[in-house]
Formats: structure tokens, C-alpha cells, sequence
């Protein structure tokens, strides 16, 4: 996730077999994953072999790599959370950088979003939490499909948390 953080990877799945490793990457920059003439792809398929090389003896291993579009990238909380944090670490408000995110999510088709924020907000001397609500957000049923994720933000100050919540 570290090193494909540029192309805003939001999701990777790892499916094993006896021979064969397969990567599904989902991300909302998709080209800058493959880079000219699929070179993106041959790099990730080196990294992770060196990766699997230190613990043990990789001896006939096959890896399929395939990248997924994210449709909506609003939608998915992951993303959000990264693109807040990221905001933060530029050293925007936090206030109008969170509200706009939630805007741009409902403007995508959410019932709801939730962002918390919690650290040294805005560089505060004591931390605290704040909470923005847009739409409703029932996180006590199942019935509901909320999406969470937790993304930290290394602000001058300290760490800044992250929390997001979107009820598709």
C-alpha cells in the first residue's frame, strides 16, 4: 500500500494457490500503476518476489497481477480518508478540507458520511476529537452497508486521526 500510495490504491487482495500468487489491486489512478508499456506491472511483480525470497526458497512460483478501477472513488472510505489526511499534512484547514470531502461524497450518491478527526487538531497544544456529520450514519445495525476506514496523517505537530465512515 506504501509503495503504490501515489496511484491512491484503496484495496489489495491476496489469493494464494499451491503455484500461484494472485494481486488484485483496486485503485482510482489505474495508469500510473501500469506506467508506459505495462514497466508498473513487471516492478510490483519484482517487489513482491523479493519480498517472498527473504523468509524462504520460492522455487516455481507464478504471480498474476490484476488492477481494478475504482468506479466511484467518493464512495470508498479508504480513499477519503487519504485524500483528508493527505490535505492535512499540506497543512489546509481542517475544517473546510473535511467539509468538502463530505460534500463531494453525497454528491456521489451516499445516504451518509461520517469523519472524525483525533490528535493535535490544527496543531492544538492538548488533543481532542472532533466529529462532522452529513446525512445519517446508523452504526449500530448490520442492516446498513457502512464503509470504515482509519487513515493517520503525520502533521509538524504530531499524528492526526483519521476516521471515516460512508452508509452507501
Amino acid at each position: 500500500m506504501n509503495k503504490l500510495a501515489f496511484s491512491s490504491v484503496t484495496q489489495i487482495d491476496i489469493e494464494r494457490a499451491i503455484n500461484r500468487i494472485t494481486l488484485i489491486i483496486y485503485a482510482v489512478k489505474v495508469g500510473m500503476i501500469i506506467g508506459r508499456g505495462g514497466k508498473g506491472l513487471e516492478e510490483i511483480k519484482q517487489f513482491v518476489l523479493d519480498n517472498l525470497r527473504k523468509g524462504e526458497k520460492v522455487k516455481e512460483l507464478k504471480i498474476d497481477i490484476k488492477i481494478e478501477p475504482v468506479k466511484k472513488p467518493f464512495l470508498n472510505s479508504y480513499y477519503v480518508a487519504q485524500l483528508v489526511a493527505e490535505k492535512l499534512v499540506k497543512s489546509f484547514p481542517h475544517r473546510s478540507t473535511v467539509h468538502n470531502a463530505m460534500n463531494k461524497v453525497m454528491e456521489a450518491g451516499a445516504k451518509g458520511v461520517k469523519i472524525q478527526l483525533g490528535g493535535r487538531v490544527g496543531g492544538a497544544e492538548i488533543s481532542r476529537r472532533e466529529k462532522y456529520f452529513l446525512g445519517s450514519v446508523p452504526t449500530s445495525t448490520i442492516r446498513e452497508d457502512v464503509d470504515l476506514a482509519r487513515y493517520p496523517a503525520l502533521t509538524r505537530s504530531g499524528y492526526v486521526g483519521v476516521k471515516v465512515w460512508i452508509c452507501k
